[in-house]
């Protein structure tokens, strides 16, 4: 199959991400590999979405290191691809990290694959899906009773009121990702509280949020695909991430730690009651940060981690992923041959 990734820039990628192993399993597994950006994109005179994509050489690669030192460097090949000729279109950019000089770039990868689904390309996960999620308001629209009690304001005072309220509570950018400016204020931290509300409320509303104990010892991200949680050869694609010291931050790339994963009964059935929207929005791979019985956050773009869970369980997980997106692409052979345009549409 030919499958292009869209990322936010190849300067960025790194050999340990999640894209980069799965562009590298589904190259030396016989498939036609792409990368796009948010600049490649062009809507020709003739209504035809094409782009200047990197193409990946047909021969094998040894290492992953070898495979993006390939795509990466200067002799990297460039080809002018039209995007209705791809099977599968994979969204792995995170538009929260772009800079404000390139604020056009967020939703560029959304508004082109829309075009290219138009031209019966399957898109992963589904633009319109990723629309709705641009911020953490998309948290909101997911069933209560796995979200943490969450106030949405620019208002310090109501951020006061709550903080009050709790006693401790979490309060973050509603738009932002990577852990910036997310700080845990306990009730002793109250009398300081402008410090920190105006270093968060500087870039937009404010999201504050009770405070799960239970973080104390960090969060679980667990991978879903297809609304199902992920697993291969009987093992959950999933890890810890626990803190280190005193930062509020588990993210790996913030000063935490991984650690094994054990998935039971809890993790399982929030898994369960978040399936049915997110299949709803088109959302195939996601992450879920679990923290007790409740969720944190649900990554829908480009979550990462993949390898973390693999060091762990042993199994490349890489290999589920892309038979399900084979599968898709037989699943949309199977239809074009038997059906017309008409009948496609109501499918």
């Amino acid at each position: 199959m030919k499958i292009a990734f869209f990322v936010n820039s190849m300067k960025t990628e790194e050999v340990s991400y999640t894209t980069t192993r799965l562009a590298y399993y589904a190259h030396n597994h016989d498939n036609e590999v792409y990368y796009l950006t948010p600049e490649d994109f062009a809507l020709d005179p003739d209504d035809e979405v094409r782009a200047r994509a990197i193409y990946v050489p047909k021969r094998k690669f040894k290492t992953r290191e070898s495979f993006l030192k390939e795509i990466t460097g200067p002799k990297a090949e460039h080809q002018r691809i039209s995007i209705g000729d791809l099977d599968i279109l994979m969204l792995r950019n995170d538009p929260a990290t772009e800079p404000s000089s390139r604020a056009w770039a967020q939703q560029a990868g959304i508004l082109f694959a829309r075009v290219a689904i138009r031209r019966g390309v399957i898109v992963v996960n589904d633009p319109n899906g990723l629309g709705k999620a641009m911020n953490k308001m998309y948290f909101q629209l997911f069933p209560e009773e796995v979200r943490p009690k969450t106030l949405i304001t620019r208002d310090s005072k109501e951020i006061k009121s709550l903080a009050n309220e709790y006693g401790n509570i979490v309060i973050k950018p509603l738009q932002g990702s990577g852990g910036a400016n997310v700080f845990i204020i306990r009730k002793e931290d109250i009398p300081n509280i402008n410090q920190m509300i105006d270093a968060v409320i500087r870039d937009g509303y404010v999201i504050a949020q009770e405070y799960l104990t239970k973080a104390e010892a960090g969060d679980t991200r667990l991978f879903l695909m297809n609304g199902m949680p992920l697993r291969h050869k009987g093992k959950y694609a999933a890890f810890r991430r626990v803190r280190e010291g005193g930062d509020l931050r588990s993210n790996i790339h913030a000063g935490g730690k991984k650690a094994k994963a054990e998935i039971g009964e809890t993790e399982l059935r929030i898994a369960e009651i978040v399936r049915p929207k997110l299949v709803q929005d088109g959302m195939f791979l996601v992450g879920l940060d679990i923290v007790g019985d409740k969720l944190m956050e649900i990554n829908v773009f480009s979550p990462g981690g993949l390898g973390s869970a693999e060091s762990f369980e042993k199994v490349n997980f890489c290999a589920p992923v892309m038979e399900a997106l084979q599968r898709k692409v037989q699943y949309m052979s199977y239809y074009r041959r038997n059906f017309n345009n008409s009948e496609m549409a109501i499918l």
